[in-house]
């Protein structure tokens, strides 16, 4: 009995998560060639509307609207980029190639950038811009409700050993070093953007309803982000280039004193550097960026 249950919800599951045909509707032939119908029928019963067919058709269309929904709410500015039709079918590519293995729908964007590294045709002459973006994106969503930890205050670092102590990024924090400006690109694309509504019964008519603005896409110029949750809102802060090598190289788990070194012989510091140590770590204590792992 359980092995049957087993199978028909493998059946059930891979009926409603594959994808659309083109016209969005559900796909007329089953993973072994025959007609979807004649397999719908062994399982499904029709009723006096609908066919087996088109009961597990409502189910199925409203999985990938659904998906395709938080997918165009979660990467508005790559959207913006590509414009409507090319994010439409890239997004489709990317969900049949890497469909939702999680409880969650947060995680949906997680192989993004993995996906377009890997088929560049769908940002063709913007691919560092578009990766700049994901990267931003994908780090908000992060930064949104991934983990915070009880943080560290400026006066429990007094008294300790540079060369021993480690002091640890929150797990919601990302440090990116990007080619473009993306956080004010970014930024531009949200405060224009038109307010979320719930999922639609039609992404077609669902893409009239928002479409996006299309801002003026930045020059070249590069920066360094912290993207942290400070009071329950996501923040984009820039860096300077020796304290984003700084916080970077506490992410992978050097020690204080060793990333600082890093920073001074990589950076362009100068005689100032040790104030301004004084003052960064001070205004990251402040936000609350830092837990002590041991």
């Amino acid at each position: 009995m359980k092995k049957d249950l087993c199978s028909l919800q493998r059946v059930f599951a891979t009926a409603i998560m594959r994808p659309l045909t083109a016209g969005e509707r559900m796909q007329g032939k089953w993973i072994n060639g025959k007609p979807s119908r004649q397999i719908m029928a062994k399982f499904i019963k029709p009723n006096g509307r609908l066919s087996s067919f088109e009961r597990i058709e409502i189910y199925n269309r409203q999985y990938w609207f659904r998906l395709l929904d938080c997918f165009y709410d979660d990467f508005l500015g790559l959207r913006a980029l590509l414009g409507e039709k090319r994010f439409h079918a890239m997004a489709v590519a990317y969900l049949t190639k890497y469909p939702s293995r999680s409880y969650t729908l947060r995680d949906l964007g997680n192989r993004l950038e993995k996906f377009l590294a890997r088929e560049p045709r769908w940002t063709a002459r913007h691919a560092r811009l578009a990766r700049d973006i994901v990267r931003l994106e994908w780090a908000h969503i992060v930064a949104f409700d991934g983990e915070s930890l009880p943080p560290l205050e400026i006066e429990d670092l007094l008294g300790s050993d540079p060369a021993t102590m480690r002091l640890t990024p929150q797990p919601c924090m990302t440090f990116l070093a990007c080619e473009y400006p993306v956080d004010d690109f970014l930024l531009r694309v949200r405060r224009r953007a038109e307010p979320l509504g719930e999922a639609s019964n039609a992404m077609n008519e669902r893409a009239k309803q928002r479409k996006p603005p299309q801002p003026k896409l930045p020059a070249s110029k590069p920066i360094w982000l912290a993207i942290h949750r400070h009071n329950h809102s996501v923040y984009y802060k820039r860096l300077e280039p020796e304290a984003y090598l700084i916080c970077a190289a506490l992410k992978k788990g050097l020690t204080l004193q060793a990333a600082c070194e890093r920073a001074l012989c990589r950076g362009k510091a100068g005689e100032n550097f040790g104030a301004k140590l004084q003052t960064w770590f001070a205004q990251w204590a402040s936000f609350g960026w830092f837990y002590r792992a041991g």
